[in-house]
């Protein structure tokens, strides 16, 4: 499922105290690379149907990370995969993009988890209470498994852009700027995916007008 409602996104505190019911765990994928949206998962899972294997999406092989993402699709209670475009990271930024992602995702749930737990050390605001968690992708199933829907699916999206544009090499940097990748922009310029606002792109514009 995927939720792209217009949001703004304010700073939040984490809340350290225990809640009883739900937990969700939020994770993104995409912050760093030059093009491409940025995507977030939030994962509810399902305690009476575990999935063994979970772990921060980085440390995978790309053939476990597929075979999960299946897995975490059909056992977790529920989840939602959300997006911020290349247009709102330019807008926003990419920290608040990424927190408007991440809120779209928690949204985005079939059921309303009673706290949310999201990887890393700044939270969206929410309705919920949530705590920022570091290194959370390799400590919290849940978010593990936000790491590893987000991942996948940003990875899937670069290789449909690959399949347009392959003069870019997006199947293997995922957008990300390798020495490949910013030569494939001096040479062949800026496609709709990449992020103007990134210093890289930002740089190449300015030297062409």
């Amino acid at each position: 499922m995927r939720s792209r409602k217009s949001l703004a996104v304010p700073e939040q505190l984490g809340l350290s105290w225990d809640v009883p019911g739900l937990m969700a765990g939020v994770d993104e994928a995409g912050r760093g690379p030059l093009a491409g949206p940025v995507v977030a998962a939030a994962v509810i899972l399902d305690d009476l149907h575990p999935i063994k294997g979970l772990a921060d999406s980085k440390v995978l092989t790309e053939k476990k990370r597929e075979r999960l993402f299946d897995e975490i699709r059909a056992k977790a209670l529920c989840c939602c995969i959300a997006e911020a475009s290349v247009e709102e990271i330019d807008a926003l930024n990419i920290l608040q993009a990424t927190l408007l992602a991440m809120r779209r995702a928690v949204e985005g749930l079939r059921l309303k988890p009673a706290k949310v737990l999201v990887d890393g050390n700044r939270l969206p605001v929410l309705k919920i209470p949530a705590e920022a968690i570091v290194k959370g992708d390799s400590k919290v199933q849940a978010i593990s498994a936000a790491s590893i829907l987000a991942k996948v699916t940003r990875d899937r999206q670069c290789l449909a852009m690959h399949e347009l544009h392959p003069e870019y090499g997006f199947a293997k940097h995922k957008g990300y700027p390798s020495p490949e990748h910013l030569q494939a922009l001096r040479e062949h310029g800026l496609t709709a995916w990449h992020r103007r606002s990134f210093g890289p792109v930002r740089q190449l514009l300015e030297n062409t007008r």
